[in-house]
């Protein structure tokens, strides 16, 4: 059985002009095939409350074999050097490199039965979804949706590389979930 735990919940604050302010993204654990999962990082001020959530949940930083960062901006991948065992995944396309992690070349890749990376650019050109088929099918989306907004209001990331592909890639996510992990967001549902 495949397991969600939203480690943390994200935030983002903009000024008046649209700028941003202050961004913490959402930091998720999928429990699967005896595999440990964080999909995003967040930042080291989200640490105190990713710690939390591991001790709730009995697991510890270390237990994690795997990071998928959705895309190398430091908001999601901030706490990528408390996990030291995991291996981290990132898709091709990010002027950023992370050392030692492995870049996805692949449209789709199978992280394990259940759960799989997808590409999702627009916001920037590495980014990608998490997609993971539990009792529904949930997308931990990173910033493809920032907020609920975003998808609900049917506009792309206010920041973007392309904005038609930022669109075609929420629609993507809409398409494939049931629930959506937004990337400075609680989880919410689909419709």
């Amino acid at each position: 059985m495949i397991q969600l735990d939203v480690l943390c919940i994200g935030s983002l604050e903009r000024g008046e002009d649209g700028s941003i302010l202050e961004a913490h993204s959402t930091s998720t654990l999928i429990r699967a095939d005896g595999r440990n999962i964080v999909v995003d990082t967040s930042t080291p001020y989200m640490w105190p409350a990713v710690k939390t959530s591991f001790r709730q949940i009995g697991i510890f930083p270390e237990d994690v074999d795997t990071i998928v960062l959705t895309h190398a901006h430091g908001d999601h991948a901030g706490n990528l050097k408390r996990y030291k065992k995991a291996r981290v995944l990132i898709h091709s396309g990010s002027d950023v490199e992370i050392e030692g992690a492995e870049v996805i070349d692949a449209d789709e890749y199978e992280i394990c039965p259940g759960v799989r990376m997808v590409h999702t650019p627009g916001h920037c050109p590495e980014e990608c979804s998490v997609f993971v088929e539990a009792d529904r099918h949930y997308a931990i989306a990173g910033d493809t949706v920032p907020l609920q907004d975003n998808l609900k209001e049917g506009k792309p990331p206010a920041i973007n590389t392309d904005r038609d592909l930022a669109m075609e890639s929420m629609r993507r996510v809409e398409r494939f979930a049931d629930v959506v992990v937004p990337g400075h967001g609680a989880p919410f549902i689909v419709g």
